[in-house]
Order: C-alpha cells, then sequence, then structure tokens
C-alpha cells in the first residue's frame, strides 16, 4: 500500500532545499502533490500552418530553420536572439531575450517543433520566447500541457517533473475514495485514472472526465458535512423561546432613520424565529453599507427585554467601538446597560466588567475575540450576533455559543453571495438577505484609470481634502518585491508624505503594526487628524469615516473583484458625493472586463457572481474560516448545476444512513473525519 502521507522531501527531484519552495505552496506529503490540481492547460497537441497563425494566440508549429541564430546586443547585460523557421506555407521570426544558451542550439535545414505566442503584423509573422522540441520528440510539446499556480522560485517544468515523479511512486495504487455504487450511479472515472489524467490529461474528453469525477466527490463530501452539522445544531436540545410581548416595534419607532423593505422583511424572519421554541441559527447578508448593524440592534433590543443577556462579536476593537456608540446611543433609553470589551481594555475595568457581566448587570457587551477567552462568563445568555462572519470560523462561533444554554444566533456578512451558492455553502445556517440600500446611502462614482492618469487623480485628491474631505490609498502590498511590480504601502506612503502630497496630513497603516498602533491610527483618521490613510485591505473591515469621500486603489488589476467592492464600501457613508478610483495596469481582456464591471455597477450580489466567474471559487467565501477545507478543484459558478444535483444526492443518502455507518458509505464517512474533523464536529 503506497504511503500518501510520506513527506514530499522523499520524492525524487526535491530534497531539503525545494521542499522549503513546495512548502510555501501548500505542499507537504506526497498526498498533497497529486492533489495539487493544474490551474489551467495549454494544449501543444495540434502544429498550426503559419499562414494561419492569428495574432494574440498561443499556438504550435512545426517548421524548419532557414537561417543561424543571430545575435543583437540592446544594451550591457541585454540581448536579442532571432531565428527565422519556416513550413510549407510562410516563415516566422522567433524571438528569445537574453538566451545565450540557444545561440547554437538549432541546425539550417533542421525542423523542430515551436509553441508560444503569436504576433502578427502586416507582412510579418513573429513569435516571442517560443518553447521547443526538436521534430520527434513531445517533452515539452505535442500534448496537453498542465500549468500550476507557483512562485517564480520554482519553475513550472520543475513543479512539472515532481508531480510527475510523484505519480509514477503511486501509479495504480491510490486507493478509492468514493463507493463503487456511487461511482457506478453516476458512471464516474476510478481515482488512478482520474488523477494521471487530471495532471497529463490524453485528450481534453478524458480530461473532462478526471475533472467530473474530482467535482463531484469534492461538492459531495462538503455537502455531506455541512447537511451534518445542520442537522447536529437542529436536533439539540430546545432552544429559547423569547417573549412575544417584547415587541420590535418599539425600538424601531425610535430610530432615527426609516427601516428599509428589505431590513423590515428580515426582522420579520428574526423575530418569528426568536420566538419559536428552536433555536435561531441564522445568517444575515447584506451589502456594504445596507443596515445589517440596526436589523442586530432590534434582535438585541428583544433579547434584553424578554430577559436575557446579548453578546456582539466584532473583528477589530476600533469596530467593536463603533458598534458600542452606536448600540449604546439608542438601547440607553430603553435602560439596556451596554457595555465594551476589548483585548486593551485596562486590567482593573475589565475584571469589573467580567463581574457585572456574571450578575446579569450588563445586557449588552460587544467586543472582540476578546469575548471568547474562558473566563468571560455570562448569567443568562440569549442571543449571539457575530459580525463579519467570514472573519470568524465554526469553532470560534461555537465557543461563544456554548457560554449560554442554546442561545440563538445571528451572524452577519457584507461578502454578498447569490442566493442559490448561498444556501448551499451555508448549509448549518438559514439565511437571510438585505438586498436594497437605505434612500440616504451615497452612490459611489467609480473610474478606472490607467498611469498616464496618475496626475489628474491627485490632483482630484487635493481638491477634495481642500474641501475638507479625507482620502483613502489602498495599495496591495505592505513591503516592495521585486518579483511583483505593484506598489507597496512603506514606498508609496514613502513618496507621498514627502513628494505628492507633502503639505497634507499623511500616515500609513497595514496589518503587521501592533493592534494597539492600528487603532490609534484609525482612531485619528476617524477624528480628521489625518488627511490622506495609505493602507492595505487592512481596512476593508473597518469604521464609518462620514467625511471620507475619495478611495483611490493602487494596482486595482490586483484584487478580487468582491474585495474591490469592499473596499469601495468605506467611502460614501456621510452627505458628501463621494468617489473610487481604480488605478490599473495590463491590458488583458480579464482585467479590462473586471474594471468594467466596477465603473457600471454597485451592487455587491452582482459583482460577487462576476467575481466568482471570473476567478473561481478558491477561497472567495472564506471557505477556511467557515471551517471547510479549501476547494481545490470545483468552482461554485461553474459547477452550480453538479452542486444541485450533489445537494439531492446529499440529501438522500443521509435520510437513509444518517451517520453514514452502512458499509457501502464508509469511504465517505472517512474522508469527512479527515477532511473536517479538525474543523467541524461532525
Amino acid at each position: 500500500m503506497v504511503d500518501l502521507l510520506k513527506d514530499a522531501k522523499y520524492i525524487k527531484g526535491v530534497g531539503p532545499n525545494r521542499i522549503k519552495q513546495l512548502n510555501k505552496l501548500g505542499i507537504y506529503t506526497l498526498n498533497d502533490v497529486i492533489t495539487y490540481y493544474p490551474r489551467a492547460y495549454e494544449d501543444r497537441g495540434k502544429p498550426k500552418c503559419i499562414k494561419d497563425l492569428v495574432d494574440g494566440e498561443e499556438a504550435l508549429i512545426k517548421a524548419t530553420c532557414v537561417t543561424k541564430m543571430t545575435e543583437i546586443k540592446i544594451r550591457k547585460n541585454m540581448s536579442i536572439y532571432k531565428l527565422i523557421v519556416r513550413d510549407d506555407t510562410a516563415n516566422c521570426t522567433l524571438t528569445w531575450f537574453n538566451a545565450y544558451y540557444l545561440k547554437n542550439r538549432f541546425r539550417i535545414g533542421e525542423t523542430y517543433q515551436f509553441f508560444g505566442k503569436v504576433k502578427r503584423r502586416i507582412n510579418q509573422i513573429d513569435i516571442s520566447n517560443p518553447i521547443f522540441d526538436d521534430e520527434n520528440s513531445n517533452k515539452n510539446t505535442g500534448k496537453i500541457i498542465p500549468i500550476y499556480s507557483s512562485t517564480y522560485e520554482i519553475s513550472q517544468n520543475i513543479l512539472r517533473k515532481i508531480i510527475e515523479n510523484a505519480l509514477n511512486e503511486v501509479k495504480g495504487n491510490i486507493p478509492e475514495t468514493l463507493p463503487q455504487y456511487l461511482i457506478d450511479e453516476y458512471k464516474l472515472m476510478d481515482i488512478n485514472t482520474t488523477t494521471q489524467e487530471i495532471h497529463f490529461p490524453e485528450n481534453f474528453k478524458k480530461y473532462n472526465e478526471a475533472r467530473r469525477r474530482l467535482v463531484f466527490e469534492e461538492l459531495l463530501i462538503m455537502q455531506l458535512a455541512l447537511l451534518n452539522l445542520k442537522s447536529n445544531y437542529n436536533n439539540e436540545t430546545k432552544g429559547i423561546e423569547f417573549s412575544k410581548e417584547a415587541r420590535m416595534y418599539e425600538i424601531i419607532n425610535e430610530l432615527p432613520f426609516k427601516l428599509t423593505n428589505a431590513q423590515t422583511r428580515v426582522l420579520e424572519e428574526i423575530d418569528r424565529d426568536m420566538e419559536s421554541k428552536k433555536s435561531m441559527n441564522r445568517l444575515l447578508q447584506g451589502d456594504v453599507g445596507s443596515g445589517k448593524t440596526a436589523v442586530a440592534m432590534v434582535a438585541v433590543y428583544k433579547a434584553v427585554k424578554s430577559n436575557y443577556q446579548a453578546a456582539v462579536m466584532v473583528p477589530t476593537a476600533i469596530l467593536a467601538k463603533q458598534h458600542y456608540e452606536n448600540f449604546k446611543s439608542i438601547l440607553t433609553k430603553f435602560n439596556i446597560e451596554c457595555e465594551l470589551l476589548v483585548s486593551g481594555t485596562p486590567k482593573k475595568k475589565k475584571e469589573e466588567i467580567l463581574e457585572r457581566l456574571r450578575n446579569g448587570q450588563i445586557d449588552v457587551i460587544i467586543g472582540t475575540h476578546a469575548l471568547l477567552q474562558e473566563n468571560v462568563e455570562f448569567n443568562k445568555l440569549g442571543l449571539v450576533v457575530t459580525d463579519e462572519q467570514h472573519r470568524f470560523g465554526v469553532r470560534q462561533r461555537g465557543i461563544i455559543n456554548s457560554k449560554g444554554e442554546n442561545p440563538d444566533v445571528l451572524v452577519m456578512s457584507a461578502t454578498p453571495i447569490p442566493r442559490t451558492l448561498a444556501l448551499i455553502l451555508y448549509g448549518d445556517l438559514d439565511i437571510s438577505i438585505i438586498d436594497e440600500l437605505p434612500p440616504n446611502r451615497q452612490k459611489i462614482d467609480t473610474f478606472a484609470v490607467t498611469p498616464s492618469k496618475e496626475e489628474r487623480v491627485n490632483n482630484f485628491v487635493k481638491a477634495q481634502i481642500n474641501e475638507g474631505r479625507q482620502a483613502y490609498i489602498v495599495c496591495p502590498l505592505v513591503e516592495e518585491n521585486e518579483e511583483i511590480n505593484a506598489k507597496s504601502v512603506m514606498e508609496i506612503a514613502e513618496k507621498y508624505k514627502n513628494e505628492t502630497f507633502k503639505e497634507y496630513r499623511v500616515e500609513y497603516i497595514h496589518g503587521k503594526l501592533n493592534k494597539k498602533e492600528k487603532d490609534r491610527i484609525m482612531e485619528d483618521f476617524k477624528n480628521d487628524n489625518i488627511d490622506i490613510l495609505i493602507s492595505t485591505t487592512v481596512i476593508e473591515v473597518g469604521v464609518d469615516v462620514p467625511n471620507s469621500t475619495i478611495m483611490v486603489i493602487e494596482n486595482a488589476e490586483r484584487f478580487g473583484l468582491a474585495t474591490l467592492h469592499q473596499l469601495r464600501g468605506r467611502v460614501g457613508r456621510g452627505k458628501y458625493k463621494s468617489y473610487c478610483i481604480l488605478k490599473y495596469k495590463g491590458n488583458s481582456e480579464q482585467t479590462r472586463e473586471r474594471m468594467k464591471i466596477m465603473v457600471e455597477t454597485n451592487d455587491g450580489f452582482k459583482i460577487s457572481e462576476k467575481d466568482l466567474e471570473l476567478r473561481g471559487s478558491g477561497e472567495f467565501f472564506g471557505t477556511k474560516q467557515h471551517g471547510i477545507p479549501e476547494l481545490k478543484i470545483a468552482n461554485l459558478f461553474q459547477d452550480i448545476e453538479i452542486l444541485k444535483d450533489i445537494q439531492s444526492l446529499a440529501l438522500k443518502i443521509l435520510n437513509e444512513d444518517k451517520k453514514l455507518e452502512e458499509k457501502k458509505n464508509l469511504l465517505l464517512k472517512n474522508q469527512i473525519e479527515e477532511k473536517f474533523n479538525k474543523r467541524i464536529d461532525i
């Protein structure tokens, strides 16, 4: 039997140095290597005639050398090498940069295979940096080649060779992971053939069969685990029946704004849940600024007026403080005692808060992960609200929930997910969606610009600040990295502080700063002591700064659409007209498409759907935080039809064998325990 947990450093071609590079890719074992699936494929299988080559396409040609390699020195350490080849239809010029090792590689009159990107002008056809083989070799050409996600430290060729060696090691000996009855019923490929064909497919028909098998398995295991979790939750002992006398309209009428129809509808769902005998376990989805906090406040009011305590857990201290101030300003009118608990709370004050919480003198506690500590005890916890739920895992939610006796749970997320997918992904939660923004919410004008417009953008930022407003400038990196052509916070802060915006108050913030420093900077920005805040995505989940009206995002092409939308939501929170400027590089079709959708819509649900379509699932939903292993191959957008079928199948399997104890389902049970046991209590 092959040992799939064997350390990857013992695979041929790895060794002690290479293993460090593999570890950076999340590869530690033999199993990790063979399940490190390609992100794309290049069809280097069928050669084309040179005359039929299309500008911009990647193509394979079989051609004969008609000249020797020529070297053109551009400057010191920069040379261009050119070779002219031809087939029966036309000539083609091949170009390599700094490829001195190829100088004597090709012979006039001999035929080779070349694969690369075509550039076609009126009277000339070029291919730059082509990959090549001798006429009858298929080492690099003449077949479908897998492309893997990698780093600059480890080339595609090396990674492919390591995976090939690993596949040779396990050939025909991988234990089957799906029950035979499912393989037969759904006509699925066996695991050994699947693993070979997903990496090095014989043809695209075989690749599609292999992918279908892996997607089927991945989604089935995920669904079985989530449905199991939900059924465990639903079968718990009786939940809290909150009082029908604690009417939500009492606080709704006191709010300083009118609720939207969507907020009212969601509150009706929450009200029904809270008054029922079953514990509420509800996900509240809503776009940035849709008013989720107001809904949570009303639910908290009902819990407290039913003689229970409520806990509100958020990911950052500054956000906790903001919620505390908002809740206190409204709930104090109803003699509801609110308190704030964060890791920075002074020791003496913290001890006093914990004592009052135990005695029931505090009705609502608002805080960060500090609420998870063992010494945080409640007198009678009835409702737990978790904001920005993707920042907290299932277990963290479980810890806070366990501090009461089956309290009602409301988890909130500003990452909009298409409803069908949300219903499937969050199988352990019921779902409410706020799908409309309050009427006073500002529409944010969004512009996508290239580096040539930098001066105009800077002048626009200055004009906004001169009018008394504030600005965010967001960068994708903390420190400059030569391998990634993107602006870093440190580099840009230096330039903006000392040159571009030297007459303004400029500060920077990023995730590597300590918590106290981050909170101080955000507090200063909120209090208008900073004009321009340069930041990483640390501000994605942040405070309301109504005076900030402009968001500039550097290297916008490096962010996912969902993140761009979350960042954009940091502005437009006050009475002033707000703007988001996306500065991007590159002219690929995908980059243009992503910028276009950001400019054209402010609808988070449309944006998230497009993000899924363009980027795939990966960690799009924060699946790791949710407690689900990252999807390695399934795309929740592309595979939605399979997903729907899988959900029906998973329900059928669990209805017939709730604990997966029958012999035919033991492989499924083993997979769930292996992949989820450390994350979800099955």
